[in-house]
């Protein structure tokens, strides 16, 4: 088989005319305004680290959730994280509370809604248990972002991430590139973690990649310069499975996922560096979203359009098609 790129999984599905993510829905390096919908345990992470890093490219924080009392909680505690002495220039951006029908007054929405969240102890792939649920929650939103004739970009957070941008989009008609999916980025700082721990995985932190979804079909690959397939599935079985070793603790793994995949990702997405996250590979009726390494430009969203080696190229087209069905 000839050297692939990811460029090539278009034709392992049979998309002829891929709709080109040529837009790009954001003022790069300039103040946004965000808005967040719903402040669960994720929702609220996601909302500190966004007010605590976010002060150079976030004007506002809009917040919106059912639970009134959280959200006049949530204004509060959050505007009292004060620096003393701040100056204007990089100042936390102010929060306070909107109604639903504000969700999309705004350059960025965080979509962070979650129904049924699988409790403790509970078995298996818990982020694909909630797809049904959280499927209807996102096309309602959708409904109100073709409502409301949004501009902006849309970050979706809330599990599963890639199936969801993909309702989204079917019932919004936003563009594409206005959609990006963020749960790849924990898997890559779980991997860095476990690479840290095994001299085996060291050459992870330099030359590894990320790919596909935050789940079951998530691809690690140690080294794109010299990928040794055993030792990549060996990494990718430990970044899998994290958030079970911090379930068998008795918490839920929300804090490192709502920061590194959110909070970090959505903020260097708006400054324009790269980052991971979930990109639209489809022609409108086939396709998915994927994760993948990308970067915001003036013209749109741009992936690393790296050499793969054949058994690399593999694992991702297998994700893709699994997504493709979803």
């Amino acid at each position: 088989m000839a050297e692939k790129v990811i460029r090539d999984l278009y034709d392992e599905v049979g998309i002829v005319k891929p709709k080109l993510l040529e837009h790009c829905p954001l003022k790069l390096r300039e103040k946004s305004r965000v808005n967040i919908f719903a402040l669960g345990d994720v929702g609220t992470t996601v909302l500190i680290g966004l007010r605590l890093m976010g002060g150079d490219v976030i004007s506002s924080i809009g917040i919106y959730d059912i639970n009134n009392a959280n959200l006049q909680r949530l204004e509060m505690e959050m505007n009292q994280i004060r620096v003393p002495f701040e100056g204007d220039e990089n100042s936390m951006p102010q929060v306070s509370v909107i109604a639903e029908e504000e969700l999309f007054d705004c350059d960025v929405l965080v979509f962070c809604a979650s129904k049924g969240v699988p409790g403790i102890g509970v078995e298996g792939d818990v982020r694909m248990a909630q797809l049904e649920a959280n499927k209807e929650i996102i096309s309602n939103c959708g409904d109100l972002a073709k409502a409301a004739g949004f501009q902006g970009m849309v970050c979706v957070v809330s599990d599963p991430v890639d199936p969801l941008c993909k309702a989204l989009l079917q019932s919004s008609g936003l563009d594409p590139a206005q959609i990006q999916g963020y749960g790849l980025g924990v898997m890559n700082a779980r991997a860095l973690y476990y690479a840290g721990h095994d001299n085996r995985f060291v050459a992870y932190a330099t030359k590894g990649r990320a790919f596909g979804p935050h789940g079951h079909d998530l691809v690690i690959a140690d080294n794109v310069e010299n990928y040794d397939d055993s030792l990549s599935r060996e990494l990718t079985a430990l970044a899998i499975d994290a958030n079970m070793k911090v379930r068998d603790l008795g918490y839920k793994p929300y804090i490192a996922p709502a920061l590194s995949s959110a909070a970090i990702s959505i903020l260097m997405t708006m400054r324009g560096q790269w980052h991971y996250s979930s990109l639209y590979f489809g022609d409108g009726t086939s396709g998915a979203f994927l994760g993948m390494k990308n970067i915001m430009t003036q013209t749109g969203p741009e992936y690393e359009n790296i050499k793969l080696d054949e058994k690399l190229f593999k694992r991702i087209r297998k994700a893709y098609i699994n997504l493709c069905v979803l």
